[in-house]
């Protein structure tokens, strides 16, 4: 789930067909694709808060960063992933620069409608329970897939031919049902727990990364786009200590490696680590150890 925030003060919310349109005229087609940085890099990369009568719409962001608005929360959420917006929910972005991806913007109808009367438009149903974002980038077959069906939208608005609208219909109902499966693996793996042990691999592959730049538990969360309390009940659940603890045992870890192996002075050692207080380095690593640096080398080298 993306890390929400708190909701800026808005007054009177602008309802809009598309971004910048106020009313749809009578002929607009049900179903209308666009590139992100079409309309945004026109706003700046800002779109201020609005909302779609009558209209769901869906934010495909391959790469780069959102700051999403959605109703009462700020999602911020780093590409690839999927955004889905319910008719009249207020939502607003603030796009990273370069921000690559599609709007899709479709008549409910044109989805509800599909399979006439063998009620396939059931399928859909879950996509319409309440805005969801989610990830990309751990299906890449499914990505390509969705990726190659939106440049198809992409060239059939671009250059329409005969059948035009049905061509864009059965693209449209195409992506929604790939979004379709993407969500039921999504909620399958949550269901499963397989998604905590997922979490909790991309939190120690973070830390794995990051740990001498001593990163705070927030800033941890923030990445994984999750909140702080969320990921200390996954580290406890699943590991037995908190974030915090896990990611100091990382650094001790290091520091333990290099006084056995690297013949750098302790103080240097400390700074290598993060650290910019050597004698606090020292202070910690005899909280975990029970031992100081010197002796913890004297020891493990004449062993």
């Amino acid at each position: 789930m993306p890390l929400p925030r708190s909701k800026p003060r808005t007054s009177e919310v602008p309802q809009f067909s598309l971004y910048g349109e106020a009313s749809r005229p009578e002929d607009a087609e049900s179903v209308h694709i666009e590139l992100i940085e079409t309309r945004s890099r026109v706003h700046d990369w800002h779109i201020a808060p609005h909302t779609h009568a009558g209209l769901f719409q869906v934010l495909f962001l391959m790469s780069g960063h959102v700051s999403a608005l959605m109703e009462e929360e700020v999602w911020e959420v780093d590409g690839p992933v999927v955004i889905t917006i319910h008719p009249s929910l207020v939502h607003g972005f603030d796009f990273s620069e370069q921000a690559v991806g599609f709007v899709l913007t479709v008549d409910p109808h044109v989805v509800f409608s599909a399979g006439g009367s063998d009620g396939h438009g059931e399928l859909f149903s879950p996509l319409f329970l309440r805005p969801m974002a989610i990830e990309l980038g751990r299906v890449p077959e499914l990505r390509e897939r969705m990726e190659t069906l939106l440049r198809l939208l992409i060239a059939e608005s671009a250059a329409p031919r005969n059948g035009h609208t049905l061509m864009l219909e059965w693209l449209a109902r195409s992506v929604m049902l790939l979004l379709v499966r993407l969500e039921a693996d999504h909620r399958s793996a949550e269901l499963s727990g397989r998604g905590d042990f997922e979490l909790f691999s991309r939190f120690r592959a973070l830390v794995e990364q990051h740990f001498k730049e001593q990163w705070q538990v927030a800033v941890y969360a923030d990445k994984l786009r999750i909140t702080p309390s969320r990921l200390n009940r996954l580290c406890l659940k699943l590991a037995g200590h908190s974030a915090f603890d896990l990611a100091q045992q990382r650094l001790i870890l290091e520091a333990c490696r290099k006084l056995t192996y690297v013949p750098s002075g302790i103080s240097t050692i400390a700074y290598e680590l993060g650290f910019q207080d050597p004698a606090y380095f020292s202070r910690l690593f005899k909280r975990h150890l029970g031992v100081t640096p010197k002796e913890y080398r004297r020891t493990h080298v004449e062993e």
